[in-house]
């Protein structure tokens, strides 16, 4: 294998394993925890060279060996087939000729046979020779981009003249009006016809993909072999792309990197929008103006028609510019994005322009889990191969992205919005549109009466008769709410199709504001109730408001809502068993919420495994493996048999981590932290103690992890009280993790200067302590290598909370659905199972290369229990160390301290 550096022997073992599991079709689960490796002296097996990178250069372990494992595999095949088919063009086809005098296939005679025989050969090498043309003309062309500075030049010379020649025109235009007064308010007046729904031709005409229907013969190009790659977040996306420029395939991969609008779009009117509905919405209407317009032009001299905002980007000469130059060269996110501010083309759709010659494509979750995005975006899966990285979450990934949640206050305001939208238009619009609009105006009453209220008085203002949550099946919330009779995909096409949300949001945008002028005094009246309704759901919103929302949220719950519920309304749309829909009725109608909840993720994961030639699901920490096998590859139909696991050691020698469960503390307290014990003074007490005897000892940086925010709350204010906290303090400065995601870099930045403060000065204080919470901010994506974790404590065991009705509900379909395994119930599998999930995420924020080194100390006796030791990761498994008694944990941890400083 290629390699920038001599790869460990866990590495060589990996690319192997990952080479035969692609090689042979199966799905994998792949398990690496090497974290950040640094390089090392030489070169790599298959002539990448280090010499280029200084000494001490930081790699990606996990994301280098599947780079190099699965870049390798592909080469070979691209290798083979080219052999193969120039065999077959040299007329030395490998498949064995009709043998004259025998029976010919089904009954048929010999000749008969050898013809069709003979025929398919022709076909395939006529095929064979189209390909070959396509793919040379392919590579010459992107060669001569490679290689031809001077086309660059001409192309941006060509777009500095267009540029010039739109601004004089503009000057004309702006000449030609002045004085024109009238026509001018005339003109304003008009732009208000870009709110009105075109007309609703036919729910069963042919579906065409957004913005991907133009005149473009290069879509129909064959999709090449390819590797899907996604990750969870843009960062992690970006890095990788930044480890394949690095590789020693970084010079000779079509790469693409595909994003969100809300990452990729440069059009700054579109971009200021902030929201990736309204992003999306305000884009995919630009694009349907653009493909009116031809029409519009057509009509001109029958009807004066308005002329509609038009994405200058939306270029189909200069995406296909946009195309070939990320063909040419590797380029993350931000260099796409700057390419096409720099050509003037959308990154968006460009990129996607590139996917059927890409060899690498690297993608977020979404887009690859969720079909119709998936579709959308010209992804083809059939025979290609899927990556997905860092998929420890990806079962709870998939059922994120299918469910979900609509309060009161949403339904309400998007049913006042509609109405007062279908009142002012009543006369502009088709009747499909109104048959539609009414459909909608009607599942929202229905939808609000479920929640034991009325659409037309205000949802701040209504008390619930009966809270609590219900749960119910798909088809007993239809019937009961009285829409089994509604064709669901129906109202779901047309919302997507006619764009009626964004509609929406333009007219609020218009009317709903108190700085807006309207025509009228009549009209004024008319849209003065939307005015007010708003303005009370925003009081009453002030008056309850729970946690802060994101402002994306924030700004679509109260600017759109109907967007939320068309996911809601999609949502719907599932098979009856794979799903439930939580009524969840609290103090008042607006507070009260409807939420999908899917509880079968397989069946949209399902259509993935079929398709793939290989599913490769990879992360640093996959333990437990039994949730992937049972509750995603099994009950989406996947053959046992096609199954492969491996997993890899750490880099680390034996002797660089120590990992500790403590049964009790120093007083002799028995470590148990159950939801009935945990609470007791003395429990938080003796974890306290245990802090400061290991803050003594341990230098640098020690994180401990709680297992809730409101459990780490209470534990802090004890402390205060009882003085244990000015103990701690005297030690290490004491951090807390923030609730606020905008808050987390700033408290890193200053845990981390506060280590290497005290490093370096020496003294009573040796470092910082973090008090962290699991599942939260730092409990994933962050690395403590070095000295800002020398120590991780996990205090109890972080199990879910049972009495969720959502949680209860999931547990009862698994019991019903899933067998037993070795004598337990799945559903107390699942519990155990997402508990040590959240743990083993928790402790590998540690550990991060081959010579860091940390303890790690679990507690809560319970651990010790074999159906939880096991599944620890393996690497910390065989290391793990149990201790009944504080003095001799104490006793170890004091030895590392020992060990270390006299290896400094």
């Amino acid at each position: 294998f290629p390699f920038p550096y001599t790869p460990y022997g866990i590495q060589e073992r990996f690319m192997e394993a990952l080479y035969g599991a692609l090689e042979a079709g199966r799905v994998g689960i792949f398990e690496s925890p090497t974290g950040t490796v640094r390089q090392r002296g030489g070169c790599g097996g298959g002539g990448g060279s280090s010499a280029s990178h200084p000494v001490g250069f930081p790699w990606q372990g996990k994301s280098l060996s599947l780079i190099c494992g699965a870049l390798s595999w592909l080469r070979d095949l691209e290798e083979k087939k080219q052999q193969e088919e120039a065999r077959l063009l040299e007329g030395l086809s490998p498949a064995e000729p009709a043998r004259p005098g025998g029976a010919g296939t089904a009954g048929e005679p010999d000749w008969v046979t050898a013809f069709v025989q003979k025929k398919e050969e022709r076909d395939k090498v006529d095929r064979l020779k189209e390909e070959q043309i396509r793919r040379k003309m392919r590579e010459d062309r992107l060669e001569k981009i490679r290689h031809n500075v001077q086309l660059k030049y001409a192309a941006k010379r060509k777009r500095s003249e267009e540029d010039e020649t739109k601004r004089l025109l503009q000057l004309s235009k702006e000449g030609l009006s002045q004085g024109a007064g009238a026509d001018v308010l005339e003109q304003l007046d008009h732009n208000e016809e870009e709110l009105i729904l075109a007309e609703y031709e036919s729910d069963e005409e042919k579906r065409v993909v957004s913005g991907l229907e133009g005149d473009d013969d290069d879509l129909e190009e064959e999709h090449v072999t390819k590797i899907y790659y996604c990750s969870r977040t843009h960062s992690q996306l970006s890095q990788f792309v930044r480890e394949v420029q690095k590789s020693p395939f970084g010079k000779d991969t079509r790469l693409v990197s595909l994003g969100s609008r809300q990452n990729l779009c440069v059009n700054e009117e579109v971009q200021r929008l902030g929201a990736l509905q309204l992003i999306n919405d305000r884009c995919m209407e630009m694009q349907k103006n653009k493909h009116e317009k031809k029409s519009d032009e057509e009509n001109e001299g029958k009807k004066r028609r308005v002329s509609r905002a038009i994405c200058p980007f939306y270029s189909y000469e200069q995406m296909q510019f946009l195309r070939d130059e990320v063909l040419v060269e590797v380029k993350d996110i931000e260099q796409l994005v700057s390419l096409g501010r720099e050509t003037k083309a959308c990154p968006y759709y460009g990129s996607r322009y590139a996917i059927p010659a890409a060899q690498l494509v690297v993608l977020p979750y979404q887009m690859l889990l969720h079909e119709p995005t998936r579709t959308a975006a010209g992804i083809k899966l059939k025979d290609q191969v899927v990556i997905i990285d860092e998929a420890h979450n990806l079962i709870d990934t998939i059922t994120c992205i299918h469910s979900a949640e609509v309060s009161g206050a949403q339904l309400c305001c998007a049913h006042s919005q509609l109405s007062q939208y279908m009142e002012r238009y009543r006369k502009r619009l088709k009747a499909k549109n109104l048959m539609y609009i009414k459909q909608i105006l009607y599942l929202l009453e229905r939808f609000v009466a479920m929640l034991g209220g009325n659409v037309n008085q205000n949802p701040g203002c209504q008390a619930v008769s009966q809270t609590g949550t219900v749960l119910k099946s798909i088809n007993d919330f239809l019937f009961q709410s009285q829409i089994d009779n509604i064709n669901l995909f129906k109202v779901q096409r047309y919302c997507e199709k006619s764009l009626i949300s964004r509609k929406l949001f333009g007219f609020v945008e218009r009317y709903g504001g108190p700085a807006t002028a309207v025509k009228t005094n009549k009209e004024n009246q008319k849209l003065a109730g939307l005015q007010n309704f708003l303005l009370t759901l925003q009081q009453g919103s002030d008056k309850d408001s729970d946690p802060p929302v994101e402002a994306e949220n924030d700004q679509l719950r109260t600017a759109s809502p109907l967007m939320q519920i068309e996911g809601f309304l999609s949502a719907l749309t599932n098979a009856n068993q794979d799903g439930r829909v939580i009524l969840n009725r609290q103090g008042t109608v607006g507070q009260s919420s409807l939420k999908f909840l899917l509880l079968n993720p397989a069946v949209h994961f399902a259509k993935v495994v079929e398709e793939c030639r290989a599913v490769i699901i990879a992360g640093g920490t996959m333990q437990p493996v039994a949730d992937f096998r049972e509750q995603l590859l099994s009950c989406a139909g996947v053959d046992p048999a096609r199954v492969v696991e491996f997993s890899c050691g750490h880099v680390i020698p034996p002797e660089n981590i120590l990992p500790i469960i403590l049964c009790s503390g120093p007083s002799n307290q028995q470590l148990e932290f159950t939801y009935q014990t945990r609470d007791l003074p003395q429990m938080m007490d003796e974890t306290g103690r245990i802090l400061c005897n290991l803050c003594n000892v341990i230098p640098g940086g020690v994180v401990c992890f709680f297992p809730s925010y409101e459990y780490e709350k209470q534990v802090y204010t004890h402390w205060e009280k009882t003085g244990l906290l000015t103990c701690l303090a005297t030690k290490k400065k004491i951090f807390q993790e923030p609730k606020k995601a905008n808050q987390v870099e700033q408290v890193l930045v200053e845990y981390a200067k506060c280590i290497k403060r005290c490093s370096q000065a020496g003294g009573q204080m040796t470092g910082a302590l973090l008090l962290s919470v699991v599942g939260g901010k730092m409990s994933e994506g962050i690395n403590f290598s070095d000295d800002l974790g020398r120590c991780v404590i996990m205090v109890g065991m972080p199990y879910p909370n049972i009495k969720s009705p959502e949680l209860q509900e999931k547990m009862a379909w698994l019991d019903k659905t899933m067998p037993r395994a070795a004598g337990q119930a799945p559903s107390r599998v699942l519990i155990e199972n997402l508990c040590m999930k959240a743990v083993n995420q928790s402790i590998g924020r540690a550990i991060r290369h081959q010579k860091d080194f940390a303890s790690i100390l679990l507690l809560d006796h319970r651990y010790t229990r074999p159906a939880i030791f096991n599944k620890l990761p393996q690497w910390i498994r065989e290391r793990t160390q149990v201790k009944p008694a504080f003095g001799s944990a104490f006793a170890e941890l004091r030895k590392v301290r020992t060990s270390v400083l006299c290896t400094a």
